[in-house]
């Protein structure tokens, strides 16, 4: 059984746009050459992928099995195309990036801009995770051209480190307890409140392990996943967070101390092979223009 990656592309383009008709004029094709495209597809997997309703497709249990596999075949051609254009030298394609969700706030923007500088033709796609072990197995299942995390334990591939994030607390500006300070030691904060994060998130850990080696389990207000809302709550009094200072807006007009002891995260860059041309050019951007320590906070 031979399937390709036309009549994939066929079957996925029939139900984004939810008619043969309108597929057959996005394809550029003839509505009969489509349907017998279809056709082909469904006698080769065994049975029926769309029911032909009168004025609508619907997906038969079969075909929205393969629908993901369909979508997921078609991304990994994409990205090989893209890494073999890139690797000749041309210019062009989709970089896939791997990065936690707070990395792409904090620290990813400069460096995409001076990608896109002097790289306009390539196009980066962002595939971002909660957890560092879900960026891990994403790039050991070649989801991503590279990632842009923690260091990786055991990783076989190349690592460039970009940089050392300083974790910070922040809080609300009226919290009279805490106004003035620039530090604040972690053991200090035992009967205070905090807006953690849900499990799944990275954040969750490092909020847990600062305050376990102060002694003590956080007390929460409440939960979120991403960094940016936790700084949002904790600006309007709900409670104290701690979070990357590199996601700190410039003017941010709450609390920010940095922790006693420090809470740190060295960041890298990594690759399962030799970076090509491009990646190596995003490497080098990264390492120059990634905002690890936010200037607006040096002060």
């Amino acid at each position: 059984m031979t399937i390709s990656l036309r009549q994939l592309e066929y079957f996925v383009t029939v139900v984004d746009e939810g008619s043969f008709t309108k597929a057959a004029d996005v394809l550029h094709v003839s509505q009969p050459g489509l349907s017998h495209q279809i056709l082909a597809l469904e006698r080769q997997l065994g049975g029926p992928l769309l029911e032909r309703l009168p004025r609508k497709i619907r997906l038969t249990p079969a075909g929205r099995t393969v629908l993901p596999h369909a979508r997921a075949s078609l991304a990994h051609a994409q990205r090989v195309s893209s890494a073999a254009k890139r690797a000749s030298g041309v210019v062009a394609g989709e970089l896939h990036i791997g990065t936690l969700f707070s990395i792409s706030v904090g620290v990813l923007p400069a460096a995409l801009a001076a990608l896109r500088r002097d790289y306009p033709e390539i196009r980066a796609h962002l595939v971002e995770f909660r957890h560092t072990h879900d960026l891990i197995a994403a790039m050991d299942a070649g989801l991503a051209d590279l990632a842009v995390g923690p260091v990786p334990l055991e990783w076989e591939g190349p690592i460039l480190p970009i940089g050392v994030e300083e974790f910070v607390v922040v809080g609300a500006s009226g919290d009279d307890s805490l106004a003035g300070q620039s530090h604040v030691r972690m053991a200090d904060l035992a009967d205070r409140e905090f807006v953690h994060f849900t499990a799944h998130s990275g954040l969750s850990d490092h909020l847990n392990q600062a305050c376990a080696a102060a002694g003590f389990q956080p007390k929460i207000s409440l939960r979120t996943e991403q960094g940016p809302s936790a700084i949002n709550m904790a600006r309007a009094g709900l409670g104290l967070t701690l979070v990357p200072s590199n996601i700190i807006p410039p003017g941010f007009d709450g609390l920010v101390l940095r922790p006693d002891p420090p809470v740190n995260r060295e960041l890298c860059v990594y690759t399962r092979v030799r970076p090509d041309p491009v990646t190596a050019a995003f490497v080098a951007a990264i390492a120059d223009q990634a905002t690890i320590a936010p200037q607006h906070l040096l002060r």
